[in-house]
């Protein structure tokens, strides 16, 4: 299976396959809009604003599954992600990214970029996903890793 093989779920209910994305950068992130990262919105935008003329693209896939952070439904987490942070880049329809019920998309990159001592569960929000041009998984950053922190790893991708 490759990235550009699955499909989800924009947050006005489109099917997008991820196909639309060949030949970008790919910061994938699994967010909440209650968490105590959630300010990271600001850094992802911040981060999507600088590089997507170079061809990166951020998406980010809401998720209620740790601590209930991400209690809203699809309008009122596109209004939040609008008002409160000025998001631009694509945001889909909530998922689950653990579990049996997980996403492919969350199944696939768990399994190319496994986390500490091997471990495929994603432990939290914000955890974040990086993948080049050509569909490969290059690396896994913990929640606390700030957007910025990725910059010179996105610089080299571009």
């Amino acid at each position: 299976m490759r990235i550009y093989d699955l499909k989800a779920d924009s947050l006005t209910g489109e099917s997008v396959s991820l196909e639309k994305y060949k030949g970008k950068v790919l910061l994938i992130v699994n967010t909440a809009s209650k968490c105590g990262f959630t300010p990271q919105y600001r850094g992802l935008q911040d981060i999507y604003v600088t590089y997507k003329e170079r061809g990166l693209e951020i998406l980010g896939f809401p998720c209620n599954q740790f601590g209930a952070q991400e209690p809203g439904s699809d309008p009122e987490i596109a209004e939040f992600c609008n008002i409160n942070y000025g998001v631009t880049f694509p945001v889909f329809k909530k998922v689950a990214v653990k579990g049996h019920d997980a996403h492919p998309l969350f199944k696939f990159l768990t399994a190319e970029a496994p986390g500490v001592l091997g471990t495929k569960t994603i432990k939290w929000n914000f955890t974040k996903f990086l993948v080049d041009r050509e569909g490969k998984v290059i690396s896994r950053h913990a929640p606390a890793a700030k957007p910025s922190e990725l910059a010179e790893e996105i610089e080299k991708l571009l």
